[in-house]
C-alpha cells in the first residue's frame, strides 16, 4: 500500500512510560511494538495476520488483511498515535480495491467541511465517521494533524 506519514507529535497516546533512558532501544522498540499491536486489537481492526515493526519512530506493518477498508483502517490507527512519524503498509490484501483518499485534519475542519469539499454534500459526513471508526468515536471529535479514510461513494 505505501509509505504514509503522519505528525508524531499528535494523536492516541498509547506508549507506557517504561520507556526510560536505561531500556536498551531494542528493548524501547519491542515494547512499543506490542503496545501498537493491543491497540490494533483493542480496537477489534480486522487482520488475518499481522507484524509491527519499529525503526525509530517509523512503524512497518507486514502481514495479510481481507480487504482494502481493513488495510487502511489499521494504518490510520497505527499512523495517528503519538510518536509515530511514518507507516510503511506492506500487508497484503485478498480482494484488492482501489485505496481510499487519505485527509489531513487542519484547524477548523470539521467532516461536514471535509464530506463537503470531497462529496460536494456537507450531510455526507456520516460516511466518513463510519469509514474511520473505530478510531472516531465521536462525529465532533478530529483534531488538527489526525489523517482520515475518505472512501469512495
Amino acid at each position: 500500500m505505501g509509505l504514509f506519514s503522519f505528525i508524531k507529535t499528535v494523536g492516541t497516546s498509547i506508549f507506557s512510560k517504561k520507556n526510560d533512558t536505561t531500556t536498551p532501544e531494542a528493548e524501547k522498540h519491542q515494547l512499543k511494538s506490542s503496545e501498537l499491536m493491543e491497540y490494533v486489537k483493542k480496537l477489534g481492526l480486522k487482520y488475518e495476520i499481522l507484524t509491527i515493526t519499529l525503526r525509530g519512530d517509523d512503524v512497518v506493518l507486514e502481514g495479510k488483511v481481507a480487504n482494502q477498508a481493513d488495510s487502511e483502517r489499521i494504518t490510520l490507527a497505527v499512523g495517528n498515535v503519538e510518536g509515530v512519524d511514518t507507516v510503511d503498509n506492506k500487508m497484503t490484501v485478498s480482494v484488492p480495491t482501489p485505496a481510499s483518499k487519505m485527509h489531513t485534519v487542519v484547524s477548523g475542519d470539521t467532516l461536514s467541511k471535509i464530506s463537503k469539499t470531497y462529496y460536494g454534500d456537507a450531510m455526507k459526513y456520516n460516511t466518513i465517521f463510519e469509514a474511520n471508526k473505530p478510531m472516531l468515536t465521536d462525529v465532533n471529535k478530529i483534531y488538527p494533524g489526525q489523517v482520515l479514510r475518505i472512501p469512495e461513494l
